[in-house]
């Protein structure tokens, strides 16, 4: 039986929450009725409406404009952008605060992620179902069963291969009709089959034996973290994001060299939209890829010199900020434009292209981190009278409905 996380505390969210414009220059016009709802939380908020609430997990993704919580007890609660069903309340009405999912409520919830526009839950059952959302309305549940129990929602239905970044050695393009390029898109789960090295030399080998403990996905890549610590990716190569020192796109999974020599393993891999992170065995944070991409990027993986020393335990990236929980500490950084989701605080810088302590955070365990687009989530840990004390003078975030 899966078992999720063993965190537990309170959720504190900073960024921005006007979910429709996110990204956007403006509210699309179908959304209009929203467009003066949600503000910019400069430092860290509770929830008014999650009081007395336990949360073990948190969940947005650098694509996505909603976020997802697992509590203690397992229920899945969503709110943010809706236009695509991807939020499971059987609509596609903007949510703004954290909301139970209803029909999963007879299920126990122990993994989530958010894509831009679609939702995964994994149960630790073995019931499971799953429904999409296409240009018209929203589709009904289905049963469905991938290897275990995976629930999708969302107008994540169609895998498209854009970027190459499925793995099946193949950018699925093909001419249509005169001077018209379409893309095949992947309707059902495939199995990656091959997994490869590149030698200095330019030969292609198989890496055989790849038992894969973890997954990650950017906005055009994915990462894998296998068994023997191993690191592969495949997908867009531009700014470095991949990791192999080119640009060049990789249509199957490919070996990142640095991670496969005993000892420097790979303990934690994150991806962000155009980067990649991982924290070796030993502890080390490594980067690569472009956070600014109006800047130098980073074409293999290089030590995170502002966070060396310190024992990781969470990581998660935005569109180009990231905030780490470390040690006793929260950290963050991110070039501007940004929109409150380092957690600086009101009056003080709003970016930093360095890494910085939340001080907005000093006294106050962070036991996980999420981030979506522009927006902070932060599982605050409250076991002691000083704890709960420190979190009930933060201030609370009611935001206003229609």
């Amino acid at each position: 039986k899966l078992e999720g996380s063993r965190c537990r505390g309170q959720l504190l969210i900073f960024g921005a929450t006007n979910w429709d414009l996110i990204g956007r220059k403006e509210v699309p016009k179908q959304q209009v009725a929203y467009r003066n709802l949600g503000q910019n939380l400069w430092g860290p908020h509770r929830y008014g409406c999650l009081s007395g609430i336990q949360v073990r997990s948190v969940v947005s993704g650098p694509c996505a404009a909603h976020s997802l919580l697992i509590t203690t007890e397992g229920k899945l609660w969503s709110w943010g952008r809706n236009e695509k069903g991807q939020l499971g309340h059987g609509d596609t009405k903007r949510v703004e605060a954290p909301k139970l999912i209803e029909v999963l409520g007879g299920e126990a919830i122990v993994l989530a992620a958010c894509g831009r526009n679609h939702t995964l839950a994994l149960t630790g059952s073995s019931r499971a179902s799953a429904g999409c959302c296409t240009s018209g309305g929203l589709t009904p549940p289905n049963p469905a069963q991938v290897g275990g129990d995976l629930l999708e929602r969302g107008g994540g239905g169609l895998w498209p291969p854009v970027f190459t970044r499925i793995g099946h050695n193949s950018d699925g393009k093909f001419i249509a009709r005169a001077q018209r390029i379409e893309y095949d898109c992947e309707l059902v789960p495939r199995r990656v089959a091959i997994f490869i090295e590149k030698t200095k030399d330019g030969q292609i080998l198989p890496v055989p034996n790849v038992v894969v403990r973890d997954v990650a996905c950017g906005a055009n890549h994915t990462l894998v973290l296998d068994s023997q610590k191993r690191v592969f990716s495949w997908g867009f190569g531009g700014y470095g994001r991949l990791g192999h020192a080119e640009q060049k796109d990789e249509m199957v999974p490919r070996l990142v060299k640095l991670f496969d020599f005993p000892g420097r393993g790979a303990a934690q891999i994150y991806a962000g939209y155009t980067c990649s992170f991982a924290v070796s065995e030993t502890g080390g944070l490594f980067f690569w890829g472009a956070t600014n991409t109006s800047r130098e990027s980073t074409m293999y993986p290089k030590a995170v010199q502002d966070l060396c020393g310190w024992k990781i335990r969470s990581l998660a990236c935005g569109k180009s900020s990231i905030i780490v929980a470390a040690d006793e500490s929260t950290i963050s950084w991110g070039p501007s434009p940004t929109f409150g989701e380092l957690g600086y605080g009101d009056h003080k810088p709003k970016s930093s292209t360095a890494a910085q302590e939340v001080k907005t955070l000093d006294g106050i365990y962070t036991e996980q981190v999420a981030m979506g687009y522009s927006h902070s989530l932060v599982i605050a840990r409250d076991e002691t009278d000083a704890e709960k004390e420190k979190l009930r003078k933060l201030p609370e975030y009611n935001p206003r409905t229609i």
